[in-house]
Formats: structure tokens, sequence, C-alpha cells
């Protein structure tokens, strides 16, 4: 497994990201109806398993030491081999080293694998904030990340 960092440019990348657009369109049932556009400033990292990518992630600074995590996707074909769980630590390996000690996410209610995986990585539910307020199906989550000594 090989995860790297790509450009917001970069068709597999943009592949991956409107392939998870249309799955969540069809996953909330049509009740969420929430489209949040791309940051161009967000970094992404994405999955390549035997020369294809099959996963992404992306960290955003929000302010001073806080960042989000957004666009976590695993193709279907590729879920239940943890590739989220090691995809989700390099991106908080990431963060931490571009100086982030704090990360928040949002997520679907509608997702309960994704909830769990939070929740099992050590997320805890916070308020919701930000572009996410007044979304009856939106839950976020916050970690602190353990500064190395």
């Amino acid at each position: 497994m090989l995860i790297e960092e790509r450009a917001v440019t970069d068709p597999e990348l943009t592949a991956l990201l409107i392939t998870q657009q249309r799955e969540l369109a069809q996953a909330d049932g049509g009740l969420d109806g929430a489209v949040y556009p791309l940051h161009d400033d967000a970094e992404y990292l994405v999955v390549v398993l035997d020369g294809r990518a099959v996963a992404c992630g992306a960290v955003q600074r929000l302010d001073g030491d806080v960042a989000e995590l957004k666009r976590m996707y695993v193709r279907p074909a590729y879920r239940g081999r943890g590739i989220a769980r090691n995809l989700l630590t390099a991106l908080e390996e990431y963060a931490l080293a571009g100086g982030h000690t704090t990360l928040r996410l949002e997520t679907g209610t509608y997702l309960p694998a994704a909830i769990s995986l939070y929740r099992s990585s050590g997320y805890r539910p916070i308020p919701v904030y930000g572009e996410y307020v007044g979304n009856p199906y939106s839950v976020c989550f916050e970690k602190r990340l353990p500064v190395p000594a």
C-alpha cells in the first residue's frame, strides 16, 4: 500500500471525489442534499494499490493549530481491508507534521461505519461547526493529536 500526496487537479483524485459525492447522494436517500465545495487549499493524500488510486482524504487548515479532515473515501471494492484506518493515521501524521495539533471532521448521521471508525480512532463528538451548522444530518468530531516529546 502506497499513500502519497496528490494535487487537487490530479485526474485519479478527481475520479475518487466524484465517485464519493455520487455515493454520498445515494447513501443519504436524498434527505441531506448538502453539497460542500472542494477546497483548493486542502492537501490530499491518495492510497494506491496495484497501481490504482483506491482511497483519498484531505487536511485543510481551519484556524491556528486546528485543521479539518475532509473527503475521506475508500472505493467499495477495497473496504474491509484496513485502508481507511491506515489512511486516517497517515492524515493525522501529515497534519501533525504541518503544525496541526487538533483535527476536526464532519460526517453524516447516515454513515455508521465512518462514525465507528472515527470513534474507535479517538475522535470525540463536538458541536456542529462552520459550514455544517444547520444541517440536521451532520455530526462532528475532534481529536487532539499526541505531540511527540
